[in-house]
């Protein structure tokens, strides 16, 4: 099974010691935890808990916010971070417009800037940087990088080292993503996340589907992935105020893997 939990997915119920449990447990191979939680526990408690439960860590969430005052420092910290844990990447949600800002162009021209001065030290650190591309909905505060084709332009531009982090609920819309997704290529493809877009979607942030309960064909996403050479884990990423936080989290475990096996 190449399945692997983003801690998102139980943030309300669980700290990232019980999601590491909870992964052994369940039989879950990977898991994705989120630097909040990682601080919580202390990183080389984490790390040691991890390699003592076989876990793979498939990415450590995020770096990237390059609009903010300390994003060189904080950036810095998270490839540590990542490096500690031997994650497959460090995912980076970028950021959106600096306040008061309207332009969206010099908004990706800085984030390019910005990934360029980093980049020498995640390579010395071995650690792989994806960047995420969102939603369109989250371009003003988030990430200004929107579709897989962006960010792979920043890639070709940016050499080695860089690649991106594919999230079936932030893409599943976009008109050329198979051929996005087939130019990336194995080199490129360091992580696929999956949930659900469910209809109504009451919350554009935390209102994410359980794999089968909404809209987007995870079979096809995932057949164009692995097409292009993809061979990691499908990790579940579910931010969900309404539901899923409300429930067990094995519960929720137990219904990821099952989804992950029927209908991913």
């Amino acid at each position: 099974m190449k399945l692997s939990l983003n801690t998102a997915t139980v943030w309300k119920q669980w700290t990232l010691a019980q999601a590491i449990d909870g992964c052994a447990r369940h039989g879950i191979p990977g898991i994705a935890p989120w630097r909040d939680k990682l601080a919580e526990m202390g990183v080389k408690q984490a790390a040691k808990a991890i390699q003592a439960n076989g876990l793979t860590v498939t990415g450590l969430c995020r770096g990237g916010f390059f609009t903010a005052k300390d994003w060189l420092d904080d950036n810095r910290r998270a490839i540590e971070e990542a490096h500690a844990l031997e994650a497959d990447c460090l995912v980076l949600v970028v950021g959106g417009l600096p306040a008061g800002s309207k332009d969206l162009g010099r908004a990706r021209e800085r984030i390019q800037e910005c990934i360029s001065k980093i980049l020498p030290e995640a390579r010395q650190a071995g650690v792989p940087l994806a960047i995420e591309p969102l939603h369109p909905m989250q371009a003003a505060e988030r990430a200004c990088i929107n579709t897989l084709e962006q960010a792979l332009d920043f890639c070709d531009a940016l050499g080695d080292g860089i690649g991106v982090a594919v999230d079936a609920y932030h893409v599943w819309w976009d008109p050329k993503l198979e051929q996005q997704i087939r130019r990336a290529g194995k080199q490129r493809i360091l992580g696929y996340h999956i949930c659900d877009w469910l209809v109504p979607t009451r919350d554009l942030l935390n209102d994410r589907g359980m794999m089968g309960d909404g809209v987007i064909d995870l079979p096809r996403i995932r057949g164009w992935v692995e097409g292009a050479g993809y061979s990691g884990m499908q990790e579940v990423e579910i931010f969900s105020e309404h539901n899923w936080w409300k429930r067990d989290p094995d519960e929720v475990l137990r219904i990821s893997k099952e989804r992950y096996l029927t209908v991913t």
